[in-house]
């Protein structure tokens, strides 16, 4: 082969290998889902991974660097136990402005409930198949209650994040087969805050609703409640799980999974609405 076209093989050969590399990384993008990326981060940011990772680095450095090491060991030892307080994690619930609790007198405007799903139990043998967790539950159990006091109608929304049956449909058949409460629209492709709220402002806009009462949780109500406002939904808050204002407990100053748990909910919530601050 004379020499120019043997370069201009080697060229195009490149080339090629160039686009296939592309094609190949581009293709692995599309797979690698932002929503799988986001629960890692949040399972290696939030507590108890945060912590334990902070004070395993610690250790690691405790040789080389001493005070250093020691310094991050028993800050990533600390933090997991105050967090584990339940008086910590209701401090931290209470320093999102929670709403008051729901009175039937401000949904006078109102004119339909909407109820955020708030994950699922994949393959639950108990169940035969998938259910749902426990804070979607809790949130069903308190929309139902809102649905018979206001006698509005109920729409829930909740797609599958990682597969299986929608929490849309769960919610709906949990309210209709065990509580005994119709839902008139069940929007099941969001699997995130935001697209609760843009996917049922849409359905909502449609039937000519443009004020809600809102069902979530204490601690991420204020985020709900930014992101319909943002769809051009108005809200009236009825957050449960709401942190008792009782006297103060030996108990609540004692480490627990319960307040670990609180901790985690609260501070993943600080960081979304944090995030949701920056962010366009």
């Amino acid at each position: 082969m004379p020499f120019p076209q043997a370069i201009c093989g080697l060229c195009c050969s490149g080339r090629a290998k160039s686009a296939t590399r592309y094609s190949q990384y581009a293709k692995a993008s599309q797979v690698i889902d932002p929503i799988w990326i986001k629960a890692v981060l949040k399972s290696l940011a939030l507590p108890p991974t945060g912590p334990l990772l902070l004070a395993l680095l610690g250790l690691a450095l405790w040789r080389r660097r001493p005070r250093l090491g020691a310094g991050l060991a028993w800050t990533g030892v600390l933090s997991l136990l105050v967090l584990s307080l339940p008086a910590v994690a209701s401090l931290l619930i209470r320093s999102l402005e929670i709403a008051s609790p729901f009175e039937r007198s401000r949904a006078a405007q109102a004119q339909a409930i909407v109820i955020l799903g708030g994950g699922t139990r994949r393959d639950a043998p108990d169940y035969g198949g998938d259910t749902l967790a426990t804070l979607t539950l809790e949130r069903v159990r308190y929309g139902a209650r809102i649905a018979r006091l206001t006698g509005l109608p109920v729409l829930v929304t909740g797609g599958s994040t990682y597969g299986g049956t929608t929490e849309a449909q769960l919610m709906q058949q949990a309210l209709q087969q065990e509580f005994g409460v119709a839902v008139r629209w069940a929007e099941n492709r969001s699997r995130t805050t935001h697209e609760n709220a843009q996917y049922s402002a849409e359905l909502l806009r449609a039937a000519g609703i443009g004020r809600v009462v809102l069902v979530a949780h204490a601690f991420d109500m204020r985020r709900a409640t930014a992101e319909f406002a943002a769809a051009g939904i108005a809200t009236v808050p009825a957050a449960t799980g709401i942190p008792s204002r009782g006297p103060v407990r030996v108990l609540d100053y004692l480490p627990g999974i319960n307040g670990l748990q609180g901790s985690y909910y609260a501070l993943y919530e600080i960081l979304g609405n944090a995030v949701r601050i920056v962010t366009p």
